[in-house]
């Protein structure tokens, strides 16, 4: 089962003023009857509601938090603003495991090419500044940490899991949509993306493939078992969601 970068939803919208918003409508998996709204730094509306709840009850909710939502979009809308493709220059801020890194991009054409985190920077060294190359150099150091990173997470989120016997394969895959899967046999892949996020969204996405290997849909078992594991996991999951923008890059 594959668990998504950006959760299947439902596309609505409601007027506040004289803009019409845009949010999306996702299922709410806890047996609980109220509706949860996040607006996240990328500007989506996220909506959390149970699946009985009707379109009209949601789209009443929404609504009653109009005012708050529009203010929350104002704030991240500035934030934005400011915001650039990334260039992989020297002054530019990476992400390492939650915590953001300057870039200092080093040209040295008779040394080995790499990066290196020293002193809160992300250090990359290359033959010459170009762009590509630069870019080339990061995702082969993200993939090497995350490849370490998710083997000891992987080592430690299992003596939660009982019901894994034996530490399933672990596969690291670039994936444009999925932070993660299991396969039916077992087989974890995870996205080195990831290992821009904080520790306790790793061992979200982690806990959340080995449950299927319990249980491979998402049934009431399966969040049972993810709630068992980690109790407070919708946080994670959103806080996540909320970030992803700014990993997938």
């Amino acid at each position: 089962m594959n668990l998504p970068i950006k959760p299947k939803s439902l596309p609505m919208s409601f007027r506040y003023g004289d803009e019409q918003l845009a949010f999306e409508r996702v299922k709410r998996p806890l047996a609980t009857a109220s509706i949860l709204i996040k607006v996240h730094p990328d500007c989506r509306i996220v909506v959390s509601a149970p699946e009985n709840a009707n379109n009209e009850d949601v789209l009443c909710a929404v609504k009653k938090r109009g005012r708050w939502i529009y203010q929350q979009l104002r704030e991240f809308r500035k934030q934005l603003e400011h915001v650039r493709p990334r260039q992989y220059i020297s002054g530019e801020t990476h992400y390492y495991l939650g915590k953001q890194y300057l870039l200092k991009v080093n040209e040295a054409p008779d040394q080995g090419q790499g990066v290196k985190l020293l002193r809160g920077k992300l250090e990359v060294t290359v033959r010459n500044k170009d762009a590509d190359r630069v870019q080339e150099q990061l995702s082969r150091w993200y993939k090497a940490r995350a490849k370490e990173v998710f083997s000891r997470r992987l080592d430690a989120v299992l003596e939660q899991a009982l019901w894994v016997a034996d530490k399933p394969p672990l596969r690291i895959l670039s994936m444009k949509t999925q932070w993660g899967s299991c396969s039916p046999k077992g087989r974890i892949t995870l996205n080195p993306h990831l290992v821009k996020a904080p520790r306790e969204c790793i061992d979200y996405v982690i806990l959340h493939e080995l449950c299927h290997i319990a249980e491979h849909n998402h049934s009431e078992r399966f969040y049972r078992l993810m709630r068992q594991v980690m109790p407070e996991w919708e946080k994670t999951k959103e806080r996540l969601d909320g970030m992803a923008k700014l990993f997938i890059t």
